[in-house]
């Protein structure tokens, strides 16, 4: 895509003083260097210690990048940079509108050799300033009780001097010029107020109307909670204005916490950053939280799965939540469809593959706050990579490749530790509701395998405790176009989402 660059010193140091506790000593140098080729970013450096294998990578400015000279994730583009100075250009036609930092990096490594340097990324899609949505409704407040919400980040990325103002909606709200709403709510109503932001450069602006929905004095400040697992996608990269895509559809979805896979790289702290939200991003892997309620604590990785404990009502309701990634290789229903495996075979190759000491992992690390769960709530969501025991039954035999009654370890297990599988106490038949999620991009044909591809549920959401599951689907935007016309697909996934709403 078409793009200006504004390259800012201020920003750099700021930015770098909110990541970095100990900027290592360095000697040599970064500049951004601008030019007139939009397509590209060109950094100039020099360095007393040249070598062939010196590199400039490019990271998201939210997260992602060796701030602490190690590795967190893949860089979006880099190249190499010999000798003691040059100039690099990074390819910049797949970047969106955002910020960025560069890191000049030592021997295919991540050792600094000069000090990273942010840039700002203008989109050129003709959008231009404003909201990426037009209407979005924030955390729940309570009447009486002090309330404040970030909306700046919904602003389109790209642009800097935003200020913001209230124009209309009840007396209680204050907007703060940065994008803060706060106030007291004086009454048990659902409060709309409709907020400008502005560009100062251009005096610019768009209009965004927020709902705040306000509980009465003395009751519960979340009585229903909705929860989604969703599979990003490489980030979501892999198709064109991903970042809004994914963030006018989490804002459209009015959903409290979801479990993302496929995050790392910053994708985590993007949309967070973007929701006003809060996160839990570990250094490397690809799970990610996002909460609109605070995370209050982090119980860490546990094989290839991750928690925290989120306060929706300061120590009074709490839940544990948990997301999974499972590994993807081998996959049990190409096993089955395609080489007509037994299930003793299948199943063995699934404890090959990870998925079933990870899954086992995963409870284990959980089974205090199982035991606890009717105190705490726990919630385990993900992508499991495999489908459900609940899903190959008789009647689906025929779907299933000729197979039925399979006992797939990562769904069992959880069973076994008392998970519930709130997609199926929602919609209890899988032959009227099946709720594929693999996959919306790949729905009768694998052009990798030039074979049928299986369909079948592999997103969940479980739980276990003092929840009511009042409905549970899963969730695509549009008609997504099949792989390999995917680019400009409104859906930017390649796994349908799962959404559960709870009553607490």
């Amino acid at each position: 895509m078409l793009f200006s660059s504004i390259f800012s010193t201020a920003l750099s140091v700021l930015m770098l003083a909110s990541q970095i506790t100990s900027a290592p000593t360095v000697d040599g140098t970064l500049a951004a260097v601008d030019n007139t080729n939009k397509n590209e970013l060109a950094f100039a450096y020099k360095t007393p210690t040249a070598d062939n294998t010196n590199w400039i990578g490019l990271y998201r400015a939210s997260g992602g990048g060796p701030v602490d000279e190690k590795y967190v994730a893949n860089s979006l583009v880099w190249s190499y940079a010999p000798g003691t100075q040059g100039v690099v250009k990074l390819d910049a036609t797949a970047l969106e509108s955002g910020e960025y930092v560069a890191f000049f990096l030592a021997k295919d490594g991540y050792k600094w050799l000069a000090k990273p340097v942010y840039v700002s990324v203008k989109g050129g899609d003709g959008v231009g300033f404003g909201f990426m949505v037009d209407k979005v409704t924030v955390h729940n407040a309570r009447q009486g009780d002090a309330f404040n919400a970030k909306i700046a980040g919904l602003v389109r990325p790209g642009y800097s001097s935003t200020t913001f103002e209230k124009v209309g909606g009840d007396g209680w709200v204050r907007v703060g010029g940065n994008g803060v709403i706060s106030g007291v709510p004086d009454r048990a109503r659902d409060s709309v107020v409709t907020i400008r932001a502005t560009l100062t450069s251009t005096g610019e602006s768009s209009n965004l109307q927020v709902t705040i929905p306000v509980k009465r004095t003395g009751t519960a400040l979340v009585q229903n909670l909705k929860i989604m697992s969703y599979n990003l996608w490489h980030g979501g990269t892999q198709v064109s204005n991903y970042h809004e895509k994914q963030v006018k559809f989490i804002a459209g979805s009015n959903v409290d916490i979801v479990g993302l896979q496929e995050a790392s790289g910053g994708h985590t702290s993007r949309l967070a950053n973007a929701l006003g939200w809060y996160f839990w991003q570990p250094q490397s892997g690809s799970l990610g939280i996002i909460s609109r309620y605070p995370i209050v604590k982090e119980y860490g990785i546990a094989n290839a799965s991750g928690g925290v404990k989120i306060s929706l009502d300061g120590e009074t309701s709490q839940v544990n939540f948990w997301d999974m990634h499972l590994g993807y290789d081998p996959y049990g229903p190409y096993d089955f469809c395609f080489d007509k495996m037994t299930v003793e075979k299948v199943l063995q190759r699934e404890a090959q593959s990870g998925r079933t000491p990870q899954i086992t992992d995963t409870l284990k690390a959980m089974s205090s706050q199982l035991n606890q769960a009717w105190s705490i709530p726990v919630i385990l969501v993900g992508d499991t990579n495999a489908p459900s025991h609940l899903d190959w039954t008789e009647a689906l035999r025929s779907k299933n490749c000729g197979y039925a009654n399979v006992p797939w370890p990562t769904s069992l297990k959880p069973t076994e530790a008392g998970l519930i599988d709130s997609f199926r106490i929602a919609n209890p038949n899988p032959v009227g509701v099946p709720g594929i999620t693999w996959s919306p991009l790949y729905p009768f044909h694998n052009g990798a395998t030039g074979k049928v591809e299986p369909q079948d549920r592999i997103d969940f959401i479980y739980h276990k405790g003092n929840l009511e599951v009042l409905d549970s689907r899963t969730a695509v935007v549009g008609e997504p176009r099949p792989y390999g016309s995917h680019k400009d697909n409104e859906w930017t996934s390649d796994h349908a989402a799962v959404i559960t709403t709870y009553r607490l």
